[in-house]
């Protein structure tokens, strides 16, 4: 089992930044990819970046590129998101997903998830 928790979250004006954090414990060993995603009611959930737990290479929705950036700290066992110039359509609830498999956009492949953390961008 891995367990993941999530914090950051919060409301902020059109323009703004935030950084989310996602710290993992447990089998992390068994992880091979992070991801975040994001849910707002009514809408599934829809990956917004991802990056391996060893190696290179991070992924990021069209919606987000330019825009987020997603980073791992090993040693401490934690995946951030980085946010910048958010917009009023970035508002939903962020989780953070552990993968043993690689980085992919499809939710079901990721086999834990974390509660979520709120993020609202006000105009």
């Amino acid at each position: 089992q891995v367990q993941l928790v999530e914090s950051g979250g919060g409301l902020v004006q059109a323009g703004d930044s935030l950084r989310l954090s996602c710290t993992a414990s447990g089998r992390t060993l068994s992880t091979a990819a992070m991801g975040w995603f994001r849910q707002v009611p009514g809408k599934e959930r829809e990956f917004v970046a991802g990056i391996p737990w060893i190696g290179g290479g991070t992924y990021y929705a069209d919606s987000v590129k330019g825009r987020f950036t997603i980073s791992r700290d090993h040693a401490k066992t934690m995946v951030y998101l980085q946010m910048n110039n958010l917009k009023p359509e970035d508002t939903a609830v962020y989780y953070c997903a552990a993968s043993s498999r690689s980085v992919t956009v499809m939710s079901r492949r990721y086999e834990y998830w974390g509660q979520g953390t709120q993020v609202t961008v006000s105009s």
